[in-house]
Protein backbone atom coordinates (compact mmCIF):
# COMPACT_ATOMS: atom_id res chain seq x y z
CA UNK A 1 0.00 0.00 0.00
CA UNK A 2 3.03 2.49 0.32
CA UNK A 3 4.51 1.31 -2.46
CA UNK A 4 1.60 2.22 -4.46
CA UNK A 5 0.88 5.80 -2.28
CA UNK A 6 4.90 6.24 -3.80
CA UNK A 7 4.56 5.44 -7.45
CA UNK A 8 1.40 7.12 -7.74
CA UNK A 9 3.22 10.15 -6.37
CA UNK A 10 6.41 9.73 -8.54
CA UNK A 11 4.64 9.19 -11.63
CA UNK A 12 2.38 12.35 -11.28
CA UNK A 13 5.45 14.51 -10.38
CA UNK A 14 7.06 12.88 -13.79
CA UNK A 15 3.79 14.52 -15.45
CA UNK A 16 4.53 17.92 -13.39
CA UNK A 17 7.81 17.76 -14.62
CA UNK A 18 6.38 17.14 -17.92
CA UNK A 19 4.11 20.33 -18.37
CA UNK A 20 6.57 22.51 -16.87
CA UNK A 21 9.14 21.46 -19.80
CA UNK A 22 6.22 22.07 -22.00
CA UNK A 23 4.97 25.28 -20.91
CA UNK A 24 8.79 26.50 -21.40
CA UNK A 25 8.58 25.40 -25.30
CA UNK A 26 5.86 28.13 -25.60
CA UNK A 27 8.28 31.13 -24.70
CA UNK A 28 10.40 32.42 -27.74
CA UNK A 29 13.73 32.51 -27.52
CA UNK A 30 14.41 34.32 -31.09
CA UNK A 31 14.03 31.48 -32.93
CA UNK A 32 11.19 30.35 -34.66
CA UNK A 33 8.87 27.42 -33.33
CA UNK A 34 5.80 25.87 -34.03
CA UNK A 35 5.23 25.61 -30.24
CA UNK A 36 5.38 29.59 -29.75
CA UNK A 37 1.57 29.37 -31.28
CA UNK A 38 0.40 26.50 -28.54
CA UNK A 39 -0.85 28.86 -25.81
CA UNK A 40 -2.73 31.13 -28.53
CA UNK A 41 -6.67 30.88 -28.84
CA UNK A 42 -8.50 32.12 -31.17
CA UNK A 43 -12.08 33.44 -31.64
CA UNK A 44 -13.55 31.83 -34.78
CA UNK A 45 -16.88 29.93 -35.21
CA UNK A 46 -18.39 31.32 -32.04
CA UNK A 47 -16.07 29.46 -29.76
CA UNK A 48 -12.11 29.64 -28.62
CA UNK A 49 -9.77 27.14 -30.39
CA UNK A 50 -6.33 26.98 -30.53
CA UNK A 51 -4.08 27.91 -33.74
CA UNK A 52 -2.81 24.79 -34.46
CA UNK A 53 -6.67 23.68 -35.37
CA UNK A 54 -7.25 26.37 -37.39
CA UNK A 55 -4.38 26.48 -39.73
CA UNK A 56 -0.77 24.57 -40.14
CA UNK A 57 1.99 26.28 -39.04
CA UNK A 58 5.42 25.99 -40.54
CA UNK A 59 9.09 27.17 -39.93
CA UNK A 60 10.45 28.11 -43.37
CA UNK A 61 13.57 29.50 -42.33
CA UNK A 62 14.77 30.38 -38.46
CA UNK A 63 13.50 33.84 -38.05
CA UNK A 64 10.07 33.01 -39.93
CA UNK A 65 6.80 31.33 -38.66
CA UNK A 66 4.46 30.92 -41.44
CA UNK A 67 0.19 30.15 -40.71
CA UNK A 68 -1.68 28.28 -43.26
CA UNK A 69 -5.52 28.78 -42.22
CA UNK A 70 -7.65 25.86 -43.42
CA UNK A 71 -10.61 28.58 -44.02
CA UNK A 72 -9.43 31.83 -45.06
CA UNK A 73 -12.24 33.56 -43.60
CA UNK A 74 -10.79 33.36 -39.92
CA UNK A 75 -7.40 34.99 -41.01
CA UNK A 76 -7.96 38.29 -39.23
CA UNK A 77 -9.10 36.85 -36.45
CA UNK A 78 -6.10 34.40 -36.49
CA UNK A 79 -3.81 37.66 -36.77
CA UNK A 80 -6.01 39.36 -34.09
CA UNK A 81 -5.49 36.47 -31.70
CA UNK A 82 -1.50 36.81 -32.45
CA UNK A 83 -1.85 40.46 -32.00
CA UNK A 84 -3.19 40.35 -28.79
CA UNK A 85 -1.06 37.56 -26.97
CA UNK A 86 1.83 38.70 -25.33
CA UNK A 87 4.13 37.48 -27.75
CA UNK A 88 4.72 40.40 -29.45
CA UNK A 89 4.98 39.76 -32.43
CA UNK A 90 3.58 41.47 -35.41
CA UNK A 91 1.86 39.35 -38.63
CA UNK A 92 1.64 40.52 -42.00
CA UNK A 93 -1.35 38.89 -44.07
CA UNK A 94 -1.15 38.52 -47.83
CA UNK A 95 -4.99 36.81 -48.37
CA UNK A 96 -3.40 33.30 -48.44
CA UNK A 97 -0.46 32.90 -45.65
CA UNK A 98 0.43 34.76 -42.48
CA UNK A 99 3.79 35.69 -42.30
CA UNK A 100 5.27 35.89 -38.29
CA UNK A 101 8.67 37.32 -38.35
CA UNK A 102 10.46 36.58 -35.02
CA UNK A 103 12.83 39.91 -34.58
CA UNK A 104 15.84 39.49 -32.38
CA UNK A 105 15.21 39.89 -28.54
CA UNK A 106 16.60 43.05 -27.06
CA UNK A 107 17.87 42.70 -23.79
CA UNK A 108 14.86 44.55 -21.52
CA UNK A 109 12.87 41.69 -23.98
CA UNK A 110 15.00 38.85 -22.68
CA UNK A 111 15.06 39.70 -18.89
CA UNK A 112 11.13 39.64 -19.22
CA UNK A 113 10.98 36.55 -20.88
CA UNK A 114 13.26 35.10 -17.89
CA UNK A 115 10.88 36.18 -15.37
CA UNK A 116 8.19 34.12 -17.15
CA UNK A 117 10.12 31.45 -17.22
CA UNK A 118 11.01 31.51 -13.78
CA UNK A 119 7.60 31.59 -13.04
CA UNK A 120 6.42 28.99 -14.99
CA UNK A 121 9.50 27.06 -12.86
CA UNK A 122 7.95 27.97 -9.31
CA UNK A 123 4.43 26.70 -10.47
CA UNK A 124 5.92 23.52 -11.42
CA UNK A 125 7.72 23.43 -8.45
CA UNK A 126 4.38 24.24 -6.09
CA UNK A 127 2.88 21.10 -8.04
CA UNK A 128 5.41 18.88 -7.66
CA UNK A 129 4.44 19.94 -3.52
CA UNK A 130 1.22 19.96 -3.78
CA UNK A 131 1.63 15.74 -4.99
CA UNK A 132 3.82 15.33 -1.88
CA UNK A 133 1.38 16.98 0.29
CA UNK A 134 -1.38 14.90 -1.18
CA UNK A 135 1.21 11.19 -0.80
CA UNK A 136 1.55 12.63 2.86
CA UNK A 137 -2.01 13.13 3.32
CA UNK A 138 -2.11 9.19 2.45
CA UNK A 139 0.69 8.00 4.32
CA UNK A 140 -0.85 9.38 7.38
CA UNK A 141 -4.54 7.86 6.67
CA UNK A 142 -2.61 4.43 6.05
CA UNK A 143 -1.39 4.77 9.99
CA UNK A 144 -4.50 5.83 11.21
CA UNK A 145 -6.39 3.26 9.45
CA UNK A 146 -3.80 0.58 10.77
CA UNK A 147 -2.81 -0.50 7.52
CA UNK A 148 1.00 0.76 7.89
CA UNK A 149 3.27 0.92 10.93
CA UNK A 150 4.61 4.32 12.12
CA UNK A 151 8.17 3.92 11.39
CA UNK A 152 7.05 2.16 7.81
CA UNK A 153 5.25 5.67 7.36
CA UNK A 154 8.32 7.42 8.79
CA UNK A 155 10.47 6.15 5.99
CA UNK A 156 7.97 6.07 2.96
CA UNK A 157 7.73 10.04 3.90
CA UNK A 158 11.95 10.16 3.57
CA UNK A 159 11.74 8.29 0.64
CA UNK A 160 8.56 10.85 -0.97
CA UNK A 161 10.89 14.09 -0.20
CA UNK A 162 13.49 12.12 -1.76
CA UNK A 163 11.36 11.62 -5.02
CA UNK A 164 10.15 15.28 -4.90
CA UNK A 165 13.66 16.72 -4.45
CA UNK A 166 15.02 14.72 -7.76
CA UNK A 167 11.59 16.31 -9.52
CA UNK A 168 12.15 19.70 -8.43
CA UNK A 169 16.05 19.58 -9.51
CA UNK A 170 15.20 18.54 -13.15
CA UNK A 171 12.57 21.22 -13.28
CA UNK A 172 15.36 23.51 -12.27
CA UNK A 173 17.60 22.21 -14.38
CA UNK A 174 15.36 22.72 -17.40
CA UNK A 175 15.04 26.23 -15.95
CA UNK A 176 18.70 26.95 -16.55
CA UNK A 177 18.70 25.42 -19.89
CA UNK A 178 15.78 27.43 -21.01
CA UNK A 179 17.34 30.84 -19.29
CA UNK A 180 20.62 29.91 -20.92
CA UNK A 181 18.91 29.88 -24.14
CA UNK A 182 16.73 33.01 -23.76
CA UNK A 183 19.79 34.77 -23.32
CA UNK A 184 22.13 33.31 -25.68
CA UNK A 185 22.25 36.30 -28.23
Amino acid sequence: MIDDVLTDASRRMDKTVETAKHEFTTIRTGRASAALLDRIQVSAYGTKMPVNQLATISVPEPRLLTITPFDKSIMKDIERAIQESDLGLTPSNDGQIIRLPIPQLTEERRKELVKQVRHMAEEGRVAARNVRRDAVHNLKKLEQDGDAGADDVHRAEDRLQKVTDEHVQRIDTALKAKEAEIMEV
